[in-house]
């Protein structure tokens, strides 16, 4: 199987340099942001995920993964329990696992039966269950992946693959089990992601905003408040990561997919989260990931995550291939899944985990 050459690709490796992050915004922000966006046609101009099924995933092996604190995790799996390799998906902030669809959907056709797929939702997302605010911590985030790879996958090479917060929950457990990733872990993609200082990015601004004050009060004193400030919290939050997903012309199915997937977010998680972001930094992790292949990726147009920070990462990480989709904005893996499925395809090879049998040709970059 041959992919298009991707056009929209641009690789370069760097050498040095120092991480800053992008700001998100405030409420008044989004309104700006919406003229620098995705536009979405109405009626569409040739949608061709018209008939899309986004349900894939819910067909897959299903099991449920207890954390530490009792939280129960959501995953799915597919592809032979006894593959040869294993490759784990994390999703990003107000996501959940269905944001890897196209992944899930075309890796499993081309990977075949050397490589088992494995998709979790993180805590407060998705179908996993909810978290205390002590326990939405990119730490935890980090000891919640290594328990599912402890249940799922207890042995054999492993791929990793985060997106945004899901980057940063990889990172967190490359930090603190350090023996897992010089043993078994054979390759790690960051997409959409930074190591730290998201301190300057616009989740503090977020944070600061008047209409989360009293509900994120709330979520720490009187949880049965909760529900009063849902929806002033939500017409702050919401506006700014829906017209940050995506750049350009987008299918208006694809819009709505990813809409539906942020708004079923519970708004508790999304503020307890917010703190959590603030204060990351998982810079200790980039000795341990060093000496491994990575792929670094990044659009061009993220304002969530700026690709800025995305050559900040890869200037610590000598062996990392460093992409950057020029027309994507943070949801890169959604808008352009052939360009990054390449770059992932590219990273199992690099990485070692596909035998003779599983070689395809990449081409660009």
């Amino acid at each position: 199987m041959k992919y298009a050459r991707p056009q929209r690709i641009v690789k370069f490796v760097c050498q040095g340099g120092m991480a800053t992050a992008g700001v998100l915004g405030t409420l008044a922000a989004a309104h700006a942001l919406r003229r620098v966006g995705a536009s979405v046609q109405w009626p569409a101009r040739g949608d061709d995920l018209r008939d899309e099924d986004f349900t894939l995933l819910d067909r897959d092996r299903a099991r449920t993964v207890a954390t530490e604190d009792g939280v129960a995790l959501a995953v799915r799996e597919c592809g032979p329990e006894d593959a040869p390799a294993t490759v784990v998906f994390v999703h990003g902030f107000c996501n959940s696992m269905e944001s890897f669809h196209f992944q899930r959907r075309d890796l499993e056709k081309l990977w075949g039966p050397e490589v088992r797929m494995i998709f979790f939702d993180l805590r407060g997302h998705g179908r996993s269950g909810e978290s205390s605010v002590g326990g939405c911590t990119v730490p935890q985030l980090g000891r919640d992946l290594v328990e599912v790879i402890r249940a799922c996958a207890p042995d054999g090479p492993l791929m990793l693959v985060g997106h945004s917060m899901g980057g940063m929950a990889i990172l967190a457990a490359a930090a603190q089990f350090a023996e897992l990733f010089q043993e078994r872990v054979r390759a790690v993609a960051l997409l959409s992601t930074a190591a730290a200082e998201v301190a300057s990015a616009g989740v503090p601004q977020l944070l600061r905003n008047p209409a989360l004050d009293g509900f994120r009060l709330a979520v720490h004193s009187a949880p049965a408040l909760i529900q009063a400030g849902r929806v002033a919290a939500r017409q702050v939050i919401n506006p700014i990561l829906h017209v940050s997903s995506f750049h350009g012309d987008v299918s208006p199915t694809l819009s709505r997919f990813t809409t539906s997937m942020i708004d079923r977010t519970p708004v508790a998680t999304v503020v307890k989260f917010l703190e959590a972001l603030q204060v990351h930094d998982e810079s200790a992790a980039l000795p341990t990931l060093a000496a491994l292949p990575e792929l670094v990726l990044g659009g061009g147009h993220d304002m969530v995550i700026p690709f800025r920070n995305s050559v900040a990462l890869a200037r610590r990480l000598p062996d990392a291939d460093l992409v950057r989709v020029t027309d994507a904005a943070h949801m890169v893996h959604m808008q352009y899944p052939d360009l990054v499925n390449a770059a992932l395809d590219r990273l199992l090879l690099r990485g070692g985990l596909l035998g003779a049998g599983g070689k395809q040709e990449v081409a660009g970059g």
